[in-house]
């Protein structure tokens, strides 16, 4: 959910600012199979039974440390994604500090308070390192819909995704890589 508001205000940003949708189309990545597959792993360590097999987390660390060198990857080619790879960056933090799993506070785990850990989650308790970029947020409104928990490493991901959508809709000239050079001899 955290994810459609930030797609909805970074779309509102845009337009306010007299952006364009069609400059969305502009907007070209790096490898942009490489974030379906991460998307996927992540899925699957959640959803799948997977997420019962011992040292599963250590596939999402790796997914979410492939996540953060492609976003730093992409920091030339698109505008604000520098956002994503510093709250992508909190959140593998946070991971890497506790077994390879993001502590959940447990009044937002849901049914991780009967199990301790699942996937990639674990409950936050007193021996957690970095417990302040664990996830404990839950917004307003949100919660009512989809119990989520999220991070402030997924709060600033989701800034810089709104961010990304709104500067690609200013952009006029598309990437650095597509823009046109002009080239001139010394006279």
């Amino acid at each position: 959910m955290l994810w459609i508001a930030a797609l909805g205000l970074g779309l509102v940003a845009g337009l306010a600012f007299r952006g364009r949708i069609d400059n969305l189309a502009r907007l070209h990545f790096r490898w942009p199979w490489l974030i379906l597959a991460v998307l996927v792993v992540r899925v699957a360590v959640l959803v799948t039974p997977l997420r019962a097999v011992d040292g599963i987390q250590y596939v999402y660390l790796a997914a979410l440390a492939v996540l953060v060198a492609w976003t730093l990857w992409q920091v030339e080619v698109v505008r604000g994604i520098w956002l994503i790879a510093v709250g992508s960056v909190l959140n593998l933090v946070v991971i890497a500090a506790n077994g390879a799993r993001m502590p959940v506070a447990q009044v937002l785990a849901g049914s991780l308070v009967h199990s301790g850990h699942l996937g990639q989650y674990t409950l936050i308790t007193p021996n957690t390192n970095l417990a302040w970029l664990a996830d404990w947020i839950a917004l307003p409104g949100i919660g009512r819909v989809v119990a989520e928990a999220y991070s402030p490493g997924d709060v600033v991901v989701a800034l810089g995704v709104g961010v990304v959508v709104a500067l690609a809709m200013r952009s006029q000239t598309g990437s650095p890589e597509t823009q046109p050079r002009i080239v001139s001899d010394p006279p």
